[in-house]
């Protein structure tokens, strides 16, 4: 592993942490939501570092797009701008820090403890595409369709589920004046 390889994963590991620490520490949604995705590009970008392209790539687009799914839903159904609305990020906080220090201790132990089997024969000349044979098999293209179908379905579920679309209140041909809103109220009334 060459210097600038090093360092970059250096670099990469203490944006990841700091970032996911940063999660618990934003007073809204939406940053959260941000701050989230930027510690999981860092580690699918660690990841890739580590010679698991296949993987830092599947990484940072599931995770991109999940964060992107999320800040999405958050501004449709949460009715204003979650960027804007401060919140404790934070929930059952001593709850929390038992239960994580807890799991943190079975999971050290066990990896400390546990007697880790020797490697029998040797490792594939492509780690990346041994990797996503295992993963994946021949599902691959099943996969790959399944994923935008999804985001079809949830997108059209929406639409369908909405009572009203953005415009319905101006009417068929959006000449109400005023126009008929739902719930009265907002910017200059």
């Amino acid at each position: 592993m060459s210097a600038v390889t090093a360092v970059s994963f250096w670099v990469l590991a203490v944006l990841a942490v700091s970032s996911g620490v940063l999660v618990f520490l934003v007073d809204s949604m939406a940053r959260a939501t941000y701050a989230l995705a930027v510690s999981f590009v860092a580690v699918g970008l660690a990841v890739s570092l580590l010679g698991l392209e296949y993987v830092g790539v599947v990484v940072v687009l599931m995770m991109v797009m999940e964060m992107a799914v999320m800040a999405v839903f958050m501004v449709m159904f949460m009715g204003m701008n979650p960027a804007l609305m401060p919140m404790s990020m934070v929930h059952g906080n001593r709850t929390a820090v038992i239960a994580s220090g807890a799991v943190f201790l079975l999971l050290g132990g066990g990896a400390l403890l546990v007697p880790w089997p020797v490697r029998r024969g040797v490792p594939a000349a492509e780690p990346t595409a041994a990797l996503g044979h295992a993963l994946m098999g021949s599902h691959m293209l099943v996969m790959m369709v399944v994923s935008a179908v999804m985001l079809a379905t949830v997108v059209a579920g929406i639409a369908l589920a909405a009572p009203r679309g953005r415009y319905d209140r101006f009417g068929d041909d959006l000449d109400r004046r005023p126009p008929d809103d739902p719930q009265p109220g907002g910017v200059g009334r």
